[in-house]
This record gives C-alpha cells, structure tokens and sequence, in this order.
C-alpha cells in the first residue's frame, strides 16, 4: 500500500521543483534579454551617430575615397569592430583587419542596405564566443552608398549572465531543500491525526466501540473525528436497544407460551377436567396463541420494512371506509374497557391514493396505544379526528392519558424503544406505523404532556 505521506511530500516537492524552475527560467531569460538589450542599445547609438556625421560631413566623397582619406571617424565614437560595407555586401574595411572571403549576407546587413537598422547575434570564426552586430546604413545625398557595421563580442555579457543564473540556481536549490523539509513536516502533521483516526476506526471495528478519538485540530479531520465518535456512541446506543429488544421480546414471548404449555399439560391429563374449566383453558390457549401471532407478524412487518422488501400498493380509496373499519373494529373494545371513543370525520375530504390495510394497520397500532395510557380514573377518552386542511389530510389521535415526559418524547420512534411507562410489547409499534406513513409521503409526529395526554398527527399529502 503506498503511504498518503510520502505521495503528498513528492507532490508537494513536485510543485515546488516545477514553479521555482519555471520563475527561474523566466527570469535568466528576462536578465539575458535585458543585457542584450542594454549592448543593443549602445551600439545602435554609437553607430547612428556615425552614420549621421557621414551623411553631413562625408557624402561628397565616394564611399572608397572615404575608407582611405577619412577612415578613423568611423570607429573613434566606439570600442567595437567597425566594418564598412559597400552596397554589394563587401567589407571594405575592418577595425580588426577581418578580411570575409565573401560578400557579407547576414539579416543585419541585409536590412541595412535596405534603408533599417539590422540586428544579428551568431558566431564567427575569430571569436570563440556569439557576437553581436549592429549595421546601418550610410546614405549620400539621400541615397544608399553601403553599411556600416558594429560588432561586439557577448562573451563578457554571457559570463555574467552565467553567473547571474548560477546565483539564481543556488538560491533555487535552497528554495527547494527548504521546501521539501518543510513539505515533509506539513504532510506529517496531516497523515498523523488522520492516521490516529484510522487506528481509533479500525479499534471500532474488531468491537471496541468504548474507544474514542480525543484529538482536537479544530479543522475538517475534527468534524470527522466528532462524527466516528458520535457513530460509536449511536452504534453503542442501537446495540443497547437491540439487546434489550431481545430480552424484551424473549420474555413477551415465553409468557404466552408458557400460558399455553401449561394449559395443554392440564388438558392432557387421563381425568379430563371440569368442562367449564375445558373451555377456559381452551380460551385462554386461543387468546394466548393470538396474541403470539400478532407479535410474530408485528415482527415480519418490521423486519421487511427496515430491510425495505415491502412495497406499499396505493390504489384510489375513501379515507372514511378506513376511518369506519377502525371504529368498528375498536368499538367494542372501548365499550368493554369503558372508554369513550369519538370519531369525528370531514365529509369533504376526497379520495386518496393509499394502501387502505397499511394505513387500518397505522390507526389501529396508533389507537390501541391510546386504549391502553388512557386514564384509569374519571372520564376515558380517545378521539379520532380526520381534516382537510389546504394540501393536506391531518388526521389526529387524541387521548387524555399519562402523557410522555420531554426526555423520552424525542426517542418514542426510534427502533425498539421502549418508555419507562411503555406496555408495548416490543417496540417497534410506532416505527412500523411511522414508516408506511413516509412511505405514503406523509410525516407523523407526536405532541404530549405528562398527565394531560398526548396527540398523534399524521399528515398525508391531498393527491
């Protein structure tokens, strides 16, 4: 596996090489460019000045009378090669005593012999170092006569430009050590809290979900170190839960098989007991095996809704066709135990796009938990109310009950929470019932008191 470290300190060094590089190379040209142009400049002032003093003072004369008469006023205004050039392109003269074989046919002379000022830098065979020459033309009586010619050696410019550049690679290389000692203390101090965060991570997951990561850098790898340990803490929390949901279910579950083992030993008995007595244990082995069935598919809902293989199948319904099914369904129960149930319905409510045994499974989950935290004394109710409100269904279920403290409020939907006053049996009742109602695009949420009751709103969108 290649370290982070040590891909982020070659690219770090790779930067750095690349741009100082690229700043140095820009700025050698840019000092080259400059000397070049100071030696330019010189020799074009020098050499204009000699060809003006040529054109007034000289111009009567031919161009070879002039070499031979009046040849030192040529190379007196400077301490570079003079050459005269005639407009064939033959040196007439030179300062050095530089005879071509040939006509000259360089850019510089070229140009200049056309009426321009011409520039060429090259080398020769005299010098072992690139010269520089500058031509201009002479001119008699407003014509071209031939050239005159300054050449200059670069070797001096070059050497110090050559240092110049050593100097600026020097300092390049320092740049540079510099930057990579400290490029290699910047990548340390970033792969070593994320390097802590990965030991902490990897403790997390062999099981040690107790171990925390408590450093503090204040920037990004902190939000995500605050995350890890947030993760484990909810981790820790769902297992919690998860454990006492089996315990919980373990023991709701023996109570009514025990119930009905026990019943069936008494039953298979060789003297059959009393018959009244036959048909209680019976009853009892009938309700017992209902409630465990109930249980058991309050299970599989759950299971197939977290692990989402339940597709909900909406067709066009009545909301009061659910709403009369509850009523009829609860009716007795609430005549049994003495409660009033109020069922107050919009008539202008439309129909709705819903799966009607989803949402009779939601209302009847949401009522039975009504029914049982309903007060033991003084007036028992429990309203049901269903209203249109602008794009939305509201549907409201209301009781007088013990009501749910702030604390335990905020967790009542969680998976396998259960309250200190809770009689649910396992649960997860109301986050089945909180899942199909996402699953219509609604939102339920729960509103209540300690002592005074609580409310249940669910709210489906009016399509």
């Amino acid at each position: 596996m290649k370290s982070i470290k040590k891909r982020l300190s070659k690219n770090f060094m790779l930067i750095i090489v690349i741009s100082v590089m690229a700043f140095e190379f820009i700025l050698i040209n840019f000092i080259t460019k400059y000397y070049y142009s100071n030696i330019e400049e010189v020799l074009t002032n020098q050499i204009m000045i000699s060809a003006d003093f040529y054109s007034r003072y000289f111009s009567n004369n031919s161009l070879e009378e002039n070499v031979m008469d009046n040849v030192d006023v040529f190379w007196k205004q400077t301490q570079a090669q003079v050459q005269i050039i005639n407009k064939d392109g033959k040196v007439l003269m030179d300062s050095i005593g530089i005879k071509p074989k040939g006509n000259i046919e360089t850019s510089d002379v070229k140009k200049a012999l056309k009426g321009q000022k011409g520039k060429w830098i090259g080398n020769v065979d005299y010098d072992d170092a690139k010269v520089i020459a500058i031509a201009y033309p002479l001119k008699s009586n407003g014509k071209i006569v031939g050239a005159l010619r300054y050449i200059s050696s670069l070797k001096k410019v070059d050497r110090a430009i050559y240092r110049v550049a050593l100097m600026f690679l020097s300092i390049g290389i320092i740049v540079i050590a510099v930057v990579g000692v400290f490029s290699t203390f910047l990548a340390k101090s970033i792969i070593e809290p994320i390097e802590k965060l990965t030991k902490t991570a990897e403790k997390m997951a062999n099981g040690d979900l107790l171990v925390r990561n408590n450093e503090k850098f204040d920037d990004e790898i902190d939000k995500l170190s605050d995350a890890l340990n947030y993760m484990a803490e909810e981790i820790l929390k769902k297992d919690q839960l998860k454990n006492e949901f089996i315990s919980s279910v373990s023991h709701e579950l023996r109570t009514p098989l025990t119930a009905i083992k026990g019943w069936a030993i008494t039953l298979n008995t060789e003297e059959l007991p009393e018959e009244a007595l036959i048909r209680d244990g019976l009853k009892i082995i009938e309700n017992e095996s209902e409630r465990l069935s109930s249980m058991v598919e309050e299970l599989l809902d759950f299971s197939k809704l977290i692990s989402g293989k339940v597709t909900i199948k909406k067709e066009k319904a009545n909301l009061y066709d659910v709403v009369a099914y509850v009523e009829k369904y609860l009716g007795p129960r609430a005549a049994r135990e003495k409660i009033n149930f109020i069922v107050d319905y919009d008539c202008n409510i439309p129909e709705l796009y819903i799966d009607s045994n989803r949402m009779k499974q939601v209302f009847i989950n949401i009522l039975d938990n009504a029914f049982k935290f309903v007060k033991d004394e003084g007036e028992r109710k429990v309203i049901l109310k269903a209203r249109l409100e602008k794009d939305y269904i509201v549907i409201t279920i209301e009781d007088n009950g013990i009501g749910i403290s702030k604390e335990e409020l905020p967790k009542i939907k969680e998976k396998f929470y259960k309250g200190k006053s809770s009689k649910s049996q396992n649960g997860i009742g109301l986050s089945i019932c909180d899942e199909i109602i996402k699953m219509h695009n609604g939102t339920l949420y729960i509103e209540s008191e300690v002592n005074v009751g609580t409310t249940v709103y669910i709210k489906l969108p009016n399509v």
